[in-house]
């Protein structure tokens, strides 16, 4: 299947390793002009030179950005303009909120959720809309968590902004769908990344068990026994924002494995 994919104009937030990284290679091995961004400028320059190699596609950059901040999200996108010519496709990825319980978090770690996880998206859209206006096509994916399906315990930051991320794509699907701008959320179950990995060390520690007794633990409730690879991810985020998919918009997905026994 033609995904329709080459040349466009693709920016992944946040992509200088797991999800983001592997999301900005797959759209690379389909010919998409990719532009990546963290706050790392050294680990943007070694995912960037990455990517070209895995991909054979010269047309990667990078830009430093912390997502955090309003004037880096603006500059980010003049950096789309000038490098890619334009923007047609935008994935919305953040690192996940700090771990724990409604009794152990502070007002600063509310404020800094809300900021990274739920503002931050809220301003690149923003930004998007109207190069997506303008060209009559655009495709928004913005990355979450199982979390918005079911709630994890001891990750209330997340129960709550990653909710309000599926309402605000719900919400903006449906007004601007006539402008053939398609969005959607996809969540992560136990995909193989170092947030993965942190929170299975921090879940082990609590209940004084190794962290490969935890892994294990997971997988017997995992339908297809095992925990995911971010390329597996990525290819669906792919799909979504490819011209492959022309009706799907407004609908929040989780990557799993089958794990979540929620409807």
């Amino acid at each position: 299947m033609d995904l329709g994919l080459q040349n466009k104009h693709v920016i992944v937030t946040a992509s200088s390793k797991g999800l983001g990284k592997a999301t900005a290679l797959q759209f690379a091995q389909e010919g998409a002009k990719v532009l990546i961004s963290s706050r790392n400028e050294e680990e943007l320059k070694v995912t960037m030179e990455d990517i070209k190699q895995h991909s054979s596609n010269p047309d990667i950059f990078y830009t430093v950005c912390d997502v955090t901040k309003e004037e880096d999200i603006a500059q980010l996108f003049k950096e789309a303009e000038t490098k890619l010519g334009g923007v047609d496709i935008l994935v919305n990825n953040a690192g996940g909120p700090s771990p724990g319980g409604f009794g152990q978090v502070t007002d600063q770690d509310w404020k800094e959720a809300f900021e990274k996880n739920l503002l931050s998206y809220i301003r690149t859209i923003r930004q998007a809309i109207p190069f997506m206006q303008t060209q009559k096509f655009g495709r928004i994916v913005n990355i979450s968590s199982s979390s918005t399906k079911e709630v994890l315990d001891g990750l209330i930051l997340s129960n709550t902004f990653r909710l309000g991320m599926v309402g605000l794509s719900k919400s903006i699907a449906r007004e601007y769908g006539k402008d053939n701008i398609l969005i959607n959320t996809v969540g992560p179950g136990r995909i193989q990344t170092d947030r993965v990995t942190e929170l299975d060390e921090i879940a082990a520690k609590k209940r004084d068990i190794t962290v490969e007794d935890m892994r294990e633990g997971f997988k017997q409730i995992i339908p297809m026994g095992r925990y995911g690879e971010p390329a597996e991810f990525a290819k669906v985020i792919t799909f979504l924002c490819s011209e492959a998919n022309t009706y799907m918009t407004g609908q929040s997905l989780v990557i799993d494995g089958g794990m979540l026994k929620a409807l």
